[in-house]
């Protein structure tokens, strides 16, 4: 067997264009042969199908079909984004231009922990994180780590937190991310202080106790698009708590932060930039094939504690001699060149076709809101404050709207999520989809609707 071609070098892409068409015929006949936003027959059928179709994964000879085989049976096997009947999560379909350039990262393999590893991906990663930065807290200093996402973002969060103030205490609402939590523990801070969200908010009043009757330092995160319902807290409220009483302050804005790019939307995060540290996904609402995630700090001198040497990757010589240190941009030594797809989807974009998209999938969840209310079939939670929509059946008990999202996960038909608040639980419907039609918001209320009991 000769020896296989490589993905980069003088033949790269010439060894590439053949397996490219062999992928992207595989992504049409799955995706065909799925035939709706994800597949029919529940979990036992998709792993018996994949089983089936990948036979065995490292047989004695090599197979030359396993490419179009496995890509066939993954798509096959898929819960598709770009479905607008695919609702369920913080799950966006990703934009073609910025998977195009995850694939020239891929094949290149930059490395962003040595500048002999990634020249230009590291001067790269430098003006992307310098440009958001600056974007979020409009001031010339501010500066920016790419992460895996927002669980990432937030255990570095409390990591800078608890650098800054030994023993720092975690103060949040219980709607905040779960990520949270975990990094608490993972870091060896004291049980985080959980305040109760009946409105499924940071209550300032509940805030304001808590910051009254604690000691020790503490570290208040607020969120800007919780996870159930897309909700943003009351951020000038909390920010102007945390100045009062001398906290620090974290915003989760994991999700909310895309607001940030539209004229219409972006003073809903009013006070984002009075937080000392921000979580911000552009895997969510940013249409970035995954991961694409940032955390942004107002006082770049907060991220001094993540400084470290290897020999081997930042000997001082070198750095003296002028070549980059990257160590100490993030905890994680090998890092792919996640900025490249994020650079070329905001510059072919620009400001106003990524404010475009945002508006529209915002706009759609607006619609969805008043096609539910509209219909005495369904009750609505609340007006969205982002793209994400809960809704249920009028009258239907928490086991039947359970039944129904797992049924229609089961047909392949729609993908919804769920969701607890107010004591009840509610169909998720979160909007990333800026292709989605009205008719498809009508479709996913007739197949819920088809599925309740009456």
């Amino acid at each position: 067997m000769s020896t296989p071609p490589l993905a980069s070098g003088p033949q790269g892409p010439d060894a590439l264009r053949p397996l490219l068409h062999t992928v992207l015929d595989a992504l049409t006949t799955g995706a065909t042969a799925r035939g709706g936003p994800l597949p029919a027959g529940g979990p036992q059928h998709v792993a018996r199908a994949l089983r089936d179709q990948a036979g065995d994964l490292l047989p004695a000879h090599g197979d030359p079909n396993a490419l179009h085989d496995l890509v066939h049976a993954l798509a096959q096997g898929a819960a598709d984004p770009a479905d607008p009947l695919c609702t369920a999560h913080l799950h966006c379909p990703p934009l073609a231009v910025a998977t195009a350039a995850d694939l020239a990262a891929s094949a290149l393999n930059p490395s962003l922990d040595s500048w002999d590893q990634a020249p230009a991906a590291s001067e790269l990663e430098a003006l992307l994180t310098r440009t958001l930065a600056h974007e979020i807290y409009d001031t010339p200093h501010s500066d920016a780590l790419i992460t895996t996402g927002g669980t990432e973002s937030n255990q570095l969060a409390l990591l800078l937190a608890r650098e800054a103030h030994g023993g720092t205490q975690l103060v949040c609402a219980a709607s905040a991310h779960h990520s949270l939590h975990r990094a608490a523990w993972l870091l060896g801070l004291p049980e985080p202080v959980v305040l109760p969200a009946p409105a499924g908010t940071l209550d300032p009043a509940a805030l304001d106790n808590a910051l009254t009757t604690l000691h020790g330092p503490l570290l208040v995160a607020a969120t800007a698009g919780t996870t159930d319902a897309g909700l943003i807290d009351p951020l000038p409220d909390i920010a102007d708590l945390c100045a009062t009483h001398g906290a620090r302050l974290h915003i989760d804005a994991a999700y909310g932060g895309g607001l940030l790019l539209s004229e219409q939307h972006r003073a809903k995060l009013r006070g984002l930039d009075r937080a000392h540290t921000i979580t911000l996904d552009l895997h969510k609402l940013g249409w970035q094939p995954v991961a694409a995630g940032l955390l942004a700090v107002r006082d770049p001198a907060d991220l001094t504690p993540l400084t470290h040497h290897a020999d081997y990757l930042n000997a001082h010589d070198d750095t003296e001699a002028g070549l980059p240190d990257l160590l100490g941009r993030s905890l994680r030594t090998t890092r792919r060149p996640d900025a490249l797809k994020i650079a070329v989807t905001l510059k072919t974009l620009g400001r106003d076709g990524l404010a475009t998209l945002v508006d529209q999938v915002c706009a759609h969840a607006h619609h969805l809101a008043d096609l539910i209310t509209d219909h005495p079939g369904f009750e609505l939670y609340d007006r969205p404050a982002i793209s994400t929509v809960l809704f249920r059946p009028t009258g239907a008990t928490d086991d039947t709207v359970a039944a129904i999202r797992r049924t229609l996960l089961d047909q392949g038909h729609a993908v919804l999520g769920r969701a607890t608040l107010d004591g009840r639980r509610w169909l998720k419907a979160t909007l990333l989809n800026p292709h989605t039609q009205p008719g498809d918001l009508a479709t996913l209320l007739k197949l819920v609707e088809g599925h309740t009991p009456r």
